[in-house]
Order: structure tokens, then C-alpha cells, then sequence
């Protein structure tokens, strides 16, 4: 988008044709990015799509922004990147310019792209030319803006770095070279790797505090207080496209090295437990206050993140999927989602109302979207466990419990008589 309001002519080509026949009409599929905006550049011919590579060929610049998952048993799963390269291949022509932005293991660039771009004959550095740009892209974010946000350009030669700084100079007001397409790759891994690690920290932090009885929280809010060497994290459930998925191809990569990162695996597992444990909580303070019937749960959110409708790696989706494993009755309500598949079972979103309320045994804040009327939840559930602390400095009728405020363990021991 911010390329076709630069005047240029962009052309998008994705496999899903849903996606294709709404920019078609001028509609779009992304929150972040207005239908008005969409309309009024198809109109004026700078923005077009398609469902095939049949004319990648008059393209200058390529941009390969394919899915980057992880296989069921956490290894990197290339094949979209693979597949990408390899269609562009067959049409490369002499003096394009093809840049990943797809965030993978450091190598990437140099052991799957460029070998499949020169099986056309055309020789990467001379004929055409290669880089690494990793995005940065932050759904739901405001500020800063797209263009305020630095690019990172590296490439495996001088020319291919300096084409590639110019061609994302007209999007954003700095450009960072550095020296190759696996500093690059490495750099992103660590941004991502950087805040899993952290938010493992926390959660093992908010685990202790339970115990302890302690409020995380407060401790959080009080070490943040520091103006220097600390950057205040919150715990919770890890998810999207990135957080989740990266730590795991770094580790992979590591391993063709005989290294192993056993600190960056910790913190991985730390997160991905984080639904079982809170459906553990759950289900501890629900234990023995119903007799002859199933508990209801409703869930407030279930995209991986505050107000955004996007649902990769959601970990409010593994949340529902064990409370539906143990035979409890759940629904959920999320203003971005309108129906949800969870293994077998599609859900419909139920309407927060009083009566939707007051008819759940426990209410699970698991994701804390903005526009949620959190009072009408205090006012007249029984029992919330936040997981956000979106409730915080908020009373009503309602039983609270937050995630690592020290409290859960004291009401399991008074529902049990432990």
C-alpha cells in the first residue's frame, strides 16, 4: 500500500484467490489497512492482483512476504518460501531485484532463494540481485508509523545491499545495511527471541508470585520504576505469527552447528505451558463448587493479541481446545471473531450481555481487546480469572482472580479444604 500511494505500480500475487478478488474490488482483507484506501488505489491503476506469476517477469523489485510456520514437531517448515522462489525462477528476467522478507533461520537467503533463482542461469550479484529485508510490521500499532519504523537491507554483495536500500527507501525514513543476508535474518531472530525470552522470564516470575502470594503485577509496576537496565514485560499467553514460531528455527539452525541453545528451548516451553496452566487454575477453583452438573466457561478473546483479528498461533485457542478436552461447557466472546474451530467443534461468538454473564461458572480474560465492557463482567459474573490484568484497579461482585497476583492458590486451598 504504501508503495502504490508512492506512485508506483505494485501488483500482488498470492495462491488464496479470496484475497485476490477482494483487492480486485477494492475491499480489504487487513484491519490495519482502510477499503477506502484499497478502492481508490485500484482505480487509479497502481495496485493490481493475481493468483499466478504469469507476469512477475515485468516486475523491478520482488518481494517474497510467504508464511514461515513450524511442522508439528517444531521444525522449520520453508516450503512456502521454497515454492516462491522456485515459480519466480522459471521467469526471472536480467536486472530484477528479489528481496525475503519472510522471517526464517539465518541462511535462508543464501541456501534456498538464491539457489533456486540461479537455476534459471542467471547468475545472483551479476545478472540479478538478492537481499534479506526482515518486516516489522506490529499489527494494531498506531504509533510509530509504518515509515517511522528502520528496515534492516543485508545482502551477500555491494550491489544487491545498495539496490535493495533504495528500493525500501521510498517506504520508510531509515535503512539499515549490514553486511550480509544472515546478519540480517539473525537480527530478526533476536528481536523476536528477545521478547519470548522475556515474557518466559515473567511467567515463570508470575508462577513463583502465585505461590509465594505475591502480585506480579505490583511487582512488575514496581521494578519498572527503574529509569535504566529494566524493560517491563507483562506475563500472559504467547501467540502470533513470530513470537512463538522463531525461537524454534534459531534452535534448529543452532543444532548444524553442534550448538545447542538450550536457554532460548527453556523459555519456548515456559510459553507453550502457559495455556495448560491456566486451565489447570481454572479448573482446580471450579473443582468441587458444582455437584451433578458441567461448569460453564466463557472466554473474553481469543486473537493472539489486543485488538487485532487475527488468530495465528492464538493461545486462547489451545486454552478452549483442553477445557473442551476435560468436558466443560465453554463459549466465547470476541468482537473480531465470529466463529472459531477448535479441533472438531465450531464455535459461534456469544454476545456479552448480563445473561451471558451470569450464566458462566468462570469467566477467562484471555485476551484483553480494548472495547470489552469489563465492568459489565465484574458487576455480574461469579468468578474471572484475568489473565491480562485487564481488570486491574476495577471492582464489582464478581470474584477476581489475576494471573500470578499470589490469590489462586489461597482460593483452590479454600474450595479443596487443603
Amino acid at each position: 500500500m504504501e508503495y502504490a500511494r508512492g506512485g508506483y505500480q505494485v501488483l500482488g500475487i498470492d495462491v488464496d484467490v479470496d484475497k485476490v478478488s477482494a483487492i480486485k474490488t477494492g475491499k480489504s482483507y487487513i484491519q490495519d489497512v482502510p477499503s477506502e484506501l484499497v478502492s481508490s488505489l485500484v482505480q487509479q491503476g497502481l495496485l493490481r492482483a493475481m493468483d499466478d506469476f504469469a507476469t512477475v517477469g515485468e516486475m523491478d523489485v520482488v518481494f517474497i512476504c510467504v508464511p514461515t510456520p513450524c511442522t508439528r514437531s517444531k521444525q522449520p517448515d520453508t516450503a512456502y518460501i521454497s515454492q516462491a522462489a522456485h515459480e519466480l525462477s522459471s521467469r526471472l528476467r536480467s536486472g530484477q531485484l528479489v528481496v525475503l522478507r519472510s522471517t526464517s533461520y539465518p541462511g535462508t537467503t543464501r541456501e534456498i532463494v538464491r539457489p533456486a533463482l540461479e537455476a534459471s542461469g542467471l547468475r545472483v550479484g551479476e545478472d540479478v540481485f538478492l537481499a534479506f529485508a526482515p518486516e516489522r510490521v506490529d499489527p494494531g500499532r498506531k504509533s510509530p508509523s509504518f515509515r517511522e519504523v528502520p528496515v534492516l537491507v543485508g545482502a551477500d554483495d555491494s550491489e544487491s545491499r545498495e539496490l535493495a536500500a533504495l528500493a525500501l527507501s521510498a517506504v520508510t525514513d531509515q535503512v539499515v545495511p549490514v553486511s550480509s543476508t544472515t546478519v540480517a535474518e539473525m537480527a530478526k531472530l533476536l528481536e523476536n527471541v528477545f521478547r519470548n525470552v522475556n515474557i518466559a522470564l515473567v511467567n515463570q516470575l508470575a508462577l513463583l508470585c502465585d505461590r509465594m502470594g505475591i502480585d506480579v503485577w505490583e511487582v512488575i509496576r514496581a521494578a519498572a520504576t527503574k529509569p535504566y537496565g529494566f524493560m517491563p514485560f507483562s506475563p500472559g499467553m504467547v501467540g502470533g505469527h513470530c513470537i512463538p514460531v522463531d525461537p524454534y528455527y534459531l534452535a534448529w539452525k543452532a543444532k548444524e552447528y553442534d550448538f545447542h541453545m538450550d536457554f532460548i528451548e527453556i523459555a519456548a516451553r515456559i510459553n507453550e505451558d502457559m495455556p495448560y496452566y491456566i486451565a489447570e487454575r481454572v479448573l482446580l477453583l471450579l473443582n468441587g463448587r458444582f455437584q451433578g452438573r458441567v461448569p460453564r466457561i466463557l472466554v473474553l478473546g481469543v486473537t493472539f493479541k489486543r485488538d487485532v483479528a487475527d488468530l495465528r498461533y492464538s493461545p486462547a485457542t489451545k486454552l478452549i481446545e483442553l477445557l473442551l478436552q476435560r468436558g466443560v461447557w465453554v463459549e466465547y466472546h470476541d468482537p473480531f471473531v465470529d466463529t472459531l474451530v477448535v479441533g472438531t467443534q465450531r464455535l459461534t461468538s456469544t454476545p456479552l450481555s448480563v445473561e451471558s454473564v451470569r450464566s458462566a461458572d468462570c469467566i477467562i480474560i484471555a485476551t484483553d481487546h480494548t472495547h470489552v465492557d469489563y465492568q459489565l463482567v465484574l458487576d455480574n459474573g461469579t468468578l474471572v480469572f484475568d489473565v491480562r490484568n485487564a481488570t486491574h484497579g476495577m471492582a464489582g461482585r464478581a470474584e477476581v482472580i489475576r494471573l500470578g497476583d499470589g490469590r489462586s492458590w489461597r482460593a483452590i486451598s479454600n474450595v479443596t479444604g487443603a
